[in-house]
């Protein structure tokens, strides 16, 4: 006798995965939202007329567009200059610090390396106490760094914790590659060059990043060692001294505006608010540049130590 067929019901195991994936799709949109808005959000009030920016109701679409506030942050020809100051204090800081630190990190990492434990203790122990701004300010004179371009690069040479990171990360390397690199005659530095570097590239790209970001958006170095000369200037010091200007300037857009502005003139206007929205844009642009090209070897570097095999 042969049965009739069953039907395939709309049961709850048919349910589950389009109720999940309906809530991580909503989830997701909602979360993306969150984050880029306030970006968003600055990017429009940067293009937006500073008189109207303070009446509020800006959100994802300038009311006045104009160009006056990227104007007023490009105006100084000291920006110039202290935008390059800044590229090549992020370029040498970053390079400096990637291979310096990877190669303590590899020798740290040696376990026939007698010392490699005090030395490590010694580092660590930078992480928990620090002598002090005023101590700082005193050592860096010592140096003869005091308004020298050296005084961004030979501080931020080593990281400790860079360093932990990255001898995490060489501790999953094979022990046979560098037997094997041993047999065949290669010194501990060829291995460093040949083998330690190159699988490295995952985590020294996250590194390099936040050492990049870092040294970037780093002003106050600028302002305790290098404010007597200009020329050493870096871009966040003067967008800060630009925002500050601002902020303590008499252009108040409420009294402008009871002196009979033109509209000309109230788009020409610029106000602590849009002009911090503009620096901060102008700042975040170069990091944004780079960001793509790191981000495959800066989500495999942050899953540093996360497996064991």
């Amino acid at each position: 006798m042969t049965g009739v067929p069953r039907r395939k019901g709309f049961g709850l195991g048919r349910v589950e995965p389009i109720l999940f994936n309906t809530f991580n799709t909503i989830f997701m949109i909602c979360l993306v939202i969150v984050t880029l808005y306030p970006f968003l959000n600055t990017i429009v009030v940067s293009l937006n007329a500073g008189n109207d920016t303070i009446r509020g109701g800006i959100y994802l679409w300038p009311r006045e567009w104009t160009l006056q506030n990227y104007k007023a942050v490009f105006a100084s020809g000291t920006i110039y200059n202290a935008f390059w100051v800044s590229v090549a204090r992020t370029v040498l800081s970053t390079l400096l610090n990637i291979f310096l630190t990877t190669m303590l990190s590899y020798t740290l990492s040696r376990r026939e390396y007698v010392f490699r434990k005090p030395i490590t203790l010694v580092f660590i122990l930078t992480m928990y106490f620090s002598a002090g701004l005023i101590p700082g300010y005193f050592l860096i004179k010592e140096l003869h760094l005091l308004n020298s371009f050296w005084v961004y690069i030979l501080p931020s040479m080593i990281s400790a914790f860079n360093m932990i990171v990255i001898r995490t990360y060489i501790g999953t390397i094979p022990e046979s590659l560098i037997e094997s690199a041993r047999i065949d005659g290669a010194g501990d530095f060829k291995i460093f060059i040949r083998i330690i570097f190159p699988l490295c590239k995952p985590v020294l790209a996250t590194i390099a990043l936040f050492v990049a970001v870092g040294a970037w958006n780093s002003w106050f170095d600028a302002f305790i060692y290098t404010s007597s000369k200009q020329e050493l200037s870096t871009l966040q010091y003067e967008l800060m001294k630009l925002l500050s200007s601002s902020m303590n300037s008499n252009n108040n857009p409420n009294v402008a505006a009871g002196a009979g502005m033109t509209q000309d003139t109230a788009k020409s206007l610029v106000t602590p608010l849009s002009i911090r929205a503009a620096v901060t844009v102008v700042a975040s642009v170069p990091i944004l540049v780079v960001y793509p090209f790191m981000q495959k070897y800066f989500v495999v570097g942050l899953n540093v130590g996360s497996v064991k095999e």
